[in-house]
């Protein structure tokens, strides 16, 4: 499975109403994922829509790994955990990516990567 396909997947994950708090209903938030295939996640008013590719001024930027990226969105790896030991990073809003790992409900995502990898 490639992590791009499932970043690309994840706004089916997410809850819409923890959507709307994290990124202020009045306010475009982007999220950019710099990843082996960097992909970006644009929330406003509620709604979570990925994106290929590089977005001009994120508010925050993730950098991690592809495997630990799929670790902390499956609740694998503490995100507390991967920062302190460098294996993720964050620039930006840190309370914001803080506030995304929140956003994902675990079981729609571990169906939706279970539906990628054919399984």
């Amino acid at each position: 499975m490639r992590t791009k396909d499932l970043l690309m997947r994840v706004p089916e994950a997410v809850r819409a109403s923890e959507a709307a708090r994290a990124a202020r209903v009045d306010k475009r938030t982007v999220v950019q994922y710099a990843v082996s295939e960097p992909v970006y996640h644009v929330l406003e008013g509620g709604a979570v829509v990925a994106h290929e590719g590089t977005a001009a001024d994120p508010d925050v930027t993730i950098k991690v790994s592809d495997d630990d990226l799929v670790r902390l969105l499956s609740g694998q790896l503490s995100a507390t955990t991967a920062l302190f030991t460098g294996r993720l990073k964050v620039r930006g809003d840190i309370g914001l990516a803080q506030r995304l790992m929140g956003m994902v409900d675990r079981e729609k995502l571990a169906a939706v990567e279970a539906e990628i990898r054919g399984t």
